[in-house]
């Protein structure tokens, strides 16, 4: 059976589809994904072993010059490459009409995505020759398990959550596994950032510990926002720029992770690593880290700079006394 799955980003939401391409390998043995998804995030698809193609879309690269000969050039490749194939089923997991417009224009196939009630965008419905109505009030895996299951015809069962990809990364030459805290301290909306001086007052908390802090960064301001909460601590380390794969080298081998909500939050639930979560305007139960040792801390009023770093500091102790 080969089926085409549309879920283009972001990092977090195509690391919320892995869990239900585990269910349908289950289900259904012999099964390949195809799998559409911005260009960005085209190596998580790659580390399980349901994917048979990643097929990247380059939409938010696109549109900045749309008509230039090599972007027209570009998106003639990527029409072609999703014609030329037949599917058995074809799963809008995005909800939008950017994703269902690719789905019906592009692939050969019958398509299959949420219904009106439930979709994201809901005239993206109308594009669809299947629609399902899979509740909205519950954790977005748990949304697109039931979307798989309803798409592809098999039972939906609710047993513990397997990512599938883990396993590709327990294999390293270290000999320093275990001995660092990684702090993931950036996201990409500015009120899901925990303030600069709190995070340098948990530094300082943990001073007394055995364990390094890892920081790691992608852009240049993350970077200059590791450096300044480095600054005076010799036992806080800026790690290089690194590839996706790199950073999940780096989280399967730390004792433990805390993070903002941001997408590598997603991936270190995906690797089954133990992660204290900080979460001021987004809701931790609909797209929380999900899974093994996942632990959050939300804030009463919705805004990061009210979670002290003493609160942050015992919770930590805590999960890292039961390791």
């Amino acid at each position: 059976m080969r089926v085409l799955l549309v879920k283009t980003s972001s990092m977090g939401d195509v690391i919320h589809s892995l869990p239900a391409l585990t269910d349908a390998q289950k289900a259904l043995p012999g099964i390949q994904f195809d799998w559409v998804v911005e260009e960005k995030f085209s190596q998580i698809p790659t580390w399980h072993s349901a994917v048979n193609q990643v097929i990247p879309v380059a939409i938010r690269r696109w549109r900045k010059h749309w008509f230039t000969i090599p972007i027209r050039a570009e998106r003639s490749a990527f029409r072609q490459q999703l014609k030329v194939k037949q599917y058995d089923a074809i799963i809008d997991a995005q909800g939008l009409l950017k994703s269902a417009f690719l789905v019906t224009r592009l692939t050969n196939g019958p398509k299959h995505g949420y219904n009106h009630h439930t979709i994201r965008e809901p005239i993206s419905q109308l594009f669809y020759d299947h629609c399902y109505h899979i509740c909205k009030q519950q954790h977005a895996i748990e949304r697109i398990r039931q979307l798989f299951s309803s798409s592809l015809n098999y039972s939906y069962l609710n047993h513990q959550v397997d990512y599938g990809i883990a396993q590709n990364f327990l294999y390293s030459s270290s000999n320093h596994q275990n001995t660092y805290i990684l702090f993931l301290h950036s996201t990409t909306r500015n009120d899901k950032h925990w303030p600069e001086e709190c995070w340098r007052i948990l530094i300082k908390l943990l001073a007394s510990s055995s364990l390094k802090i890892k920081l790691p960064w992608g852009e240049q301001y993350e970077y200059q926002r590791a450096i300044r909460l480095s600054d005076g601590f010799n036992f806080v380390e800026v790690l290089p720029k690194l590839t996706l794969e790199e950073i999940a080298q780096h989280i399967i081998h730390a004792k433990v992770i805390v993070s903002v909500d941001t997408g590598l939050s997603q991936l270190t639930a995906a690797l089954n690593k133990n992660n204290l979560t900080l979460f001021g305007p987004t809701n931790p139960d609909l797209i929380g880290g999900y899974g093994q040792g996942q632990n959050g801390i939300k804030s009463a009023d919705n805004r990061m700079e009210s979670i002290t770093p003493k609160h942050v500091f015992q919770q930590l102790k805590k999960i890292i006394k039961n390791i």
